[in-house]
């Protein structure tokens, strides 16, 4: 039975490994950089983010990260950084329990909205999404810098 829990300490390194797994999936393995040590500073320690993971039989086979971010426009919202399931438990429902407990930590902070990003090539993930009725902007260019 798949379960939904918020992140703890000492799932950092479990997380950590299917960040690994999501990062060879979307074909850039090589830009981790991130640890599991400062995946966990970060969760438990900083706060500068959140999780919720999917579990089954004590293993965590998926994960939802997201944080607080803020619209000039719209106050509060949440941005959901990455959900990942591990490949042999899509389909079960596991992605779309995570998706919906992200939607209801949005809901109990109040935000005015909820934004991600997919790959353009991701069409698993895009019908998943539109299957959610989610709005996906073609408008918007996405910008970013870089800092070692």
């Amino acid at each position: 039975m798949i379960s939904i829990r918020k992140a703890k300490r000492g799932d950092e390194d479990q997380i950590m490994n299917l960040i690994k797994g999501l990062a060879e999936y979307e074909k850039a393995p090589e830009q981790v950089v991130n640890t599991a040590e400062e995946l966990g500073n970060d969760l438990f320690v900083l706060h500068a983010c959140d999780a919720f993971v999917a579990e089954e039989s004590g293993s965590i086979i998926g994960f939802a990260l997201f944080y607080t971010n803020y619209s000039t426009w719209k106050g509060k919202c949440l941005y959901l950084e990455d959900l990942y399931i591990l490949p042999e438990y899509r389909r079960t429902g596991a992605g779309s329990m995570l998706f919906d407990e992200v939607i209801q930590e949005a809901k109990r902070r109040k935000v005015r909205r909820m934004d991600w990003q997919v790959l353009d090539w991701n069409e698993p993930a895009i019908e998943f999404y539109k299957k959610k009725g989610a709005l996906l902007d073609p408008e918007w260019v996405n910008g970013r810098l870089f800092f070692e």
